[in-house]
Order: structure tokens, then sequence, then C-alpha cells
């Protein structure tokens, strides 16, 4: 199991190298004239050439790259360049935000998902017809339209949460409940269809095989065959697709956090782009790309505790 895990995190840690290449690359090629963006069009060109030799914006891109990944290993991803503040503080702070609606999105599609998934497998019936159009309209409903929907029903109508803001949990329990509430029901029916499915089809699969028909022989009931011994062995597909739900969802958020005005990653990415604030977006990609990787990772030691022949592999 150690060298599993090893394995997995040095392709983890591949993974993030390769991205930040990219990222910072396609950022600086694309950048224009970063220093004059952030004078402004009345600055002098010797104000602006010597706003470039201090970010080092005058240097080789290898070079400043070079210095900025050196930097980043040692915890330090520098200052915004607009706001003076630690990149690394900036992200932290409003990660707690994203990972609120994103990882209460995935708990809550897992939990459903299975639910429907199981009952549309065994039952049948209309209970399947209901997973199938349920699915269908996850698939065919973008989340910032649900979005849009639950705000005007449940915010603006009922005025049963907020419509938008966001209240930390250390502050107010009851008040940080109502502000991720209608998040986390926008992000999760997506994943809640294509999850639900996978588990559906996984479940059906395994309910075919010849060791349900041997366990039903020797008298054990379905619920425990079920629960016990084939969700087991459909649940490594499912965790599969979950954790590629979890990668949406994050993408997902930037748009959610727009919409409910949530202080998010998303946000904080979406504004640092729009002004062009290259140590910020770097900041949130970086800081994707690990959450991504741990995710991964977790997903691949459940994956392998249901399956001991994932150890081999």
């Amino acid at each position: 199991m150690l060298g599993f895990v090893v394995r997995r995190l040095i392709s983890g840690i591949v993974l993030i190298f390769v991205i930040s290449v990219i990222a910072y690359t396609l950022l600086y090629l694309g950048g224009g004239d970063i220093a004059r963006r952030i004078l402004g069009q009345a600055a002098t060109a010797e104000t602006v050439a010597a706003k470039s030799a201090e970010l080092g914006l005058d240097r080789p891109l290898p070079v400043q790259y070079f210095d900025w990944i050196t930097s980043a290993f040692q915890g330090d991803l520098g200052r915004s360049w607009f706001t003076g503040q630690l990149v690394a503080d900036g992200v932290t702070s409003r990660l707690a935000v994203t990972l609120s609606i994103v990882i209460g999105a995935t708990l809550i599609s897992a939990i459903i998902s299975v639910v429907l998934g199981v009952l549309a497998a065994r039952r049948g019936g209309w209970i399947d017809a209901v997973v199938q159009f349920i699915s269908v309209i996850g698939f065919a409903i973008p989340s910032f339209l649900i979005a849009l929907a639950l705000v005007l029903v449940f915010a603006i109508n009922l005025h049963l949460f907020k419509a938008t803001g966001y209240i930390p949990i250390t502050t107010s329990f009851s008040g940080w409940i109502t502000s991720v509430t209608l998040p986390i029901a926008a992000l999760s029916l997506g994943a809640i269809a294509t999850v639900a499915q996978q588990v559906r089809g996984s479940v059906l699969d395994a309910l075919s095989r010849d060791y349900v028909r041997t366990l039903r022989s020797r008298g054990l009931g379905m619920n425990r065959v079920v629960y016990k011994h084939v969700l087991r062995n459909a649940g490594g597909p499912a965790l599969a697709v979950l954790a590629v739900q979890f990668i949406g969802l994050l993408g997902g958020a930037v748009i959610i956090e727009q919409i409910f005005a949530l202080p998010g990653i998303g946000q904080l990415a979406v504004q640092a782009t729009s002004s062009g604030d290259i140590p910020i977006v770097m900041g949130v990609v970086i800081a994707t790309a690990i959450i991504v990787v741990i995710v991964n990772l977790l997903i691949d030691l459940a994956q392998a505790a249901l399956n001991p022949k994932v150890r081999l592999s």
C-alpha cells in the first residue's frame, strides 16, 4: 500500500509541475504589457519600464518561472500586484468558502445518487423512470439556470434562504447553512444525474453476477446482499465518476460564486484574471491542482480498499 501511495504522490507532483508550466507560460504570453496595465495609460514610458524591472518582467520567461517555482516550493507564492496582499493568504482565506459548497455538493450528490441508483436498479418501473427523468433534467439544464431559479423561488419569493453573501460557520452555524444551501443545491443536481446513472448501471451489472445468485441460494436476504456485497463491487466505478464530478464542481463553483456573491477562489480567479493580477491567478491554479491531486489520491485509496486488485495495477 505504501508503494501505491508513493506512486500516486509522485504522479500528482509531476501533474502540478506540468500545470504550473503551462499556466505560467500562457498567462505571461497573453498578458500584454502588464506594467502598463498596472500603472494605467497615463504612466510614462520610464515609469512603466521601472515597474517592469521591479516585477522582474524584463527578464527571460524561463528565468521568471524558475524564480517563481523556487519560491513556491518554499511556500511563497508572491504578492498581488494590485493590493500587495500575500497570494497564499488571499487564496487560503477564500478556499474555505469554495470547499464548503463543493464538498457539500459532493456529499449530497453521493448520498442521493446511491439511494436513487440502488432503488432504480432494484425496483425498476416508475422509480427507474423517475431517476431517468432526473438525469435528463440534470444533464439538460445548466447549473447557473438552476441557481437563478432557486434564488427566485426560495430566496426572493419564500425568503427561506439568503440570496447572496456568505456567513462563516464560525460566526453563525445557522447563518452558514442559509448562505450555502442554495449554492450546494444548484451544484448538486447535475452531479446527481451523472452519478445516479453510474450507480444504477453498476448495481444492475453486479446483480446479474453469479455470486449474487449463490448468496441468495444460501438464504441471504436481498437487502443484505445489495448493501454488503453488491455496493462494494459497484462502488469502484461510482467513485471514479464522483471524483470527476468533484473536479467539475470546482469549475462550476466559479459561476455559482458569481451568482450568489460568495467570496470563494472562483470569484477571486475571475477578478484577478480580469485585472491581470497574474500572481493571484497562479495561486488559484496551484491551489486547485493540489486539491484535485489530493481528491484523486483519496479516491484511489478508497477504490483500493474496495478492490485489492487496484493496488497491484
